[in-house]
């Protein structure tokens, strides 16, 4: 590099870019880049944190908050998969608050698969023991699961629509496995 030149900035490479799955019912596609921290505090820091990012924690077990291209996904008492969509830097964001927390940049670790279509539940219901009826997984919903051998975060994000999260070494398989449950998916 030339003295004086400003290095140029590394491009994320998608795990599953490119890939699409599905059929008639079903739809599955890679989500687009996102940034993902990894957020563990005490109740006594959830003001300040959810001050410097925007949006009020959630606190009840299996929701999840958005405002923006922002999400805080509850997964345990004291612990949040907080995505961004956008282009926001959550890490910028949290390293102003003083208040004690944990903030992990698990924006590599992590990639994404949207299932989507009248058959997304019983596509994933093939490898996943969780009950996704409406009824006990509304629109919003968000719990770690499991899907085939593979640990999960699941969104709902719609009445038909779910997002997986994953990390991007299992993804091929979570991707190839959703594909081949989507063929024999009914309603």
């Amino acid at each position: 590099m030339a003295k004086g030149t400003a290095p140029t900035p590394m491009k994320r490479t998608l795990p599953l870019s490119g890939r699409h799955g599905g059929g008639g019912l079903v739809s599955i596609l890679p989500a687009e880049p996102a940034f993902r921290i990894a957020l563990r505090a005490r109740p006594d820091a959830l003001g300040a944190l959810s001050r410097a990012l925007g949006l009020e924690l959630p606190v009840k077990p299996k929701s999840s908050v958005t405002t923006g291209t922002r999400t805080a996904l509850w997964l345990g008492p004291d612990e949040w998969l907080l995505i961004d969509t956008g282009d926001k830097d959550l890490a910028a964001d949290l390293a102003k608050v003083k208040a004690l927390h944990s903030a992990v940049d698990v924006s590599q670790r992590n990639t994404a698969i949207l299932v989507s279509g009248l058959g997304a539940e019983a596509t994933i219901n093939a490898g996943c023991p969780q009950d996704l009826a409406l009824a006990a997984f509304p629109i919003g919903a968000v719990s770690r699961t499991v899907l085939g051998k593979i640990e999960i975060v699941l969104w709902r994000t719609g009445e038909y629509s779910f997002r997986i999260e994953c990390w991007r070494s299992f993804s091929d398989y979570a991707f190839t496995f959703l594909s081949e449950a989507a063929r024999d998916a009914v309603v």
